[in-house]
């Protein structure tokens, strides 16, 4: 199998149908797959998946879990173990991510990714622009701006600037036979800890062609994951310790001006809530 199309989802009812149709119309000189794991929605995104699955069957492997997943605490750290176990199943030769609520509007997507890191063996992935979207009705904006580097590195990566929408990702399996690192586990930024490993790897291309949706909404984890989050914060920083570790402290200097920059964040927001209480 040549690819594999990556969707964790969970409560997605209104937007599972465009994300499918997104995959679905890609147009590839090769075969894909895609692998989608529902966590036990509570409303109606698996009978949609269902219908779909019902609809193109060999193309779609759906994992409908009847139990959440979990883990239930802590809540940054929802949808994990299906994260985990989606990425696992996929068993083609690379894998596009795309989250359940983002969609594709370039038939040609996956075949211009693939070609680019066939033809860049030393490249481990290739991201493009996106539309961002909000569901509040906040005027619409592209993710990458112009200055968008075409060829970015792990030490980008470590310096904490997230230029790379989810749904615009493509891979080399790397995962088909190795295993996450140790500390993967216990970081909330599960995207952030997959791009590290992957990055290790290889360099990043980007494609500035805009050929895909990423929407921000309510439900998002996007949320939760925030800079105004103390736990999240603490537990960024320590991924981070965790990574300098596992890289042989060859990217130290970079790492530690990020881990000082969450340092001086959370004593920042440690000295607003004195203030607080001596009002």
């Amino acid at each position: 199998m040549k690819l594999s199309v990556c969707v964790p989802t969970y409560n997605h009812e209104h937007y599972i149908g465009q994300m499918l149709d997104g995959a679905l119309m890609q147009e590839t000189s090769f075969d894909f797959e895609i692998v989608i794991g529902d966590d036990a929605s509570t409303d109606g995104n698996q009978r949609i998946i269902k219908d779909y699955e019902g609809k193109f069957p060999g193309r779609i492997r759906a994992f409908l879990h009847q139990e959440n997943l979990g883990p239930k605490e802590p809540r940054e750290f929802a949808g994990r173990n299906n994260v985990l176990s989606l990425l696992k199943a996929c068993k083609g030769e690379y894998v596009a991510m795309c989250e359940g609520d983002d969609y594709w509007t370039d038939p040609l997507k996956l075949q211009k990714q693939v070609d680019f890191l066939d033809s860049h063996p030393d490249y481990a992935i290739c991201h493009h622009n996106a539309l961002v979207c909000y569901e509040d009705g906040s005027p619409s904006h592209l993710f990458n701006g112009p200055d968008q580097q075409l060829t970015s590195t792990i030490e980008n990566v470590l310096e904490d600037k997230w230029f790379m929408a989810t749904a615009s990702w493509v891979y080399r399996n790397y995962f088909l036979h190795e295993e996450f690192a140790g500390w993967h586990a216990k970081a909330a930024s599960g995207d952030w800890a997959l791009l590290i490993q992957l990055a290790a790897h290889g360099k990043i291309g980007y494609l500035p062609e805009i050929m895909g949706v990423y929407r921000k909404h309510s439900a998002g984890l996007s949320h939760v994951h925030a800079h105004t989050n103390e736990w999240f914060l603490k537990n960024r920083m320590e991924m981070f310790k965790n990574v300098n570790e596992w890289l042989d402290n060859h990217y130290e200097s970079t790492i530690s001006r990020t881990v000082s920059w969450y340092e001086n964040k959370l004593s920042q927001m440690e000295k607003l809530a004195v203030d607080i209480n001596n009002i």
